[in-house]
């Protein structure tokens, strides 16, 4: 059971990472017109896998999530630095959650997770300059 448990946790946070990072990537891709740092996401978001589909696929059950329902706070958003922060903060988040549950399974998985992690945080300093270079 607590494997099973474990994997569902790795295909929840598989999912909340790949989303995170899409969402990211479609602001600098759209909206900023920004070709390499959207390229550098889509690259990660496509990093971001394990080799273990089917059965992460098996332990989903988003009908028993107690945490399925939103909270205020991610209803509600100000602007697009708003968006763009609380997407990546998602997708770090994951990837460390990621990082640390893989290492039951595979120090590989693992390290790509950690791998990913870290550049997202260097990307999102690309957010700082945009921001601060806008004002």
């Amino acid at each position: 059971m607590e494997e099973k448990n474990n994997l569902r946790l790795i295909d929840a946070n598989l999912n909340r990472l790949r989303e995170g990072i899409r969402v990211v990537e479609d602001i600098f891709r759209y909206i900023y017109n920004d070709k390499n740092t959207a390229l550098k996401l889509k690259n990660l978001r496509h990093k971001a896998r394990t080799s273990n589909y089917t059965e992460l696929l098996e332990t989903r059950d988003v009908q028993n999530d107690v945490l399925r329902a939103s909270i205020k706070s991610e209803q509600n958003r100000d602007n697009l630095n708003s968006i763009l922060i609380a997407n990546f903060k998602r997708a770090q988040e994951s990837a460390r959650v990621l990082e640390e549950f893989c290492k039951l399974i595979s120090i590989e998985d693992s390290e790509n997770f950690k791998y990913i992690r870290y550049e997202l945080y260097i990307l999102e300093t690309v957010l700082t300059n945009i921001t601060s270079n806008s004002k």
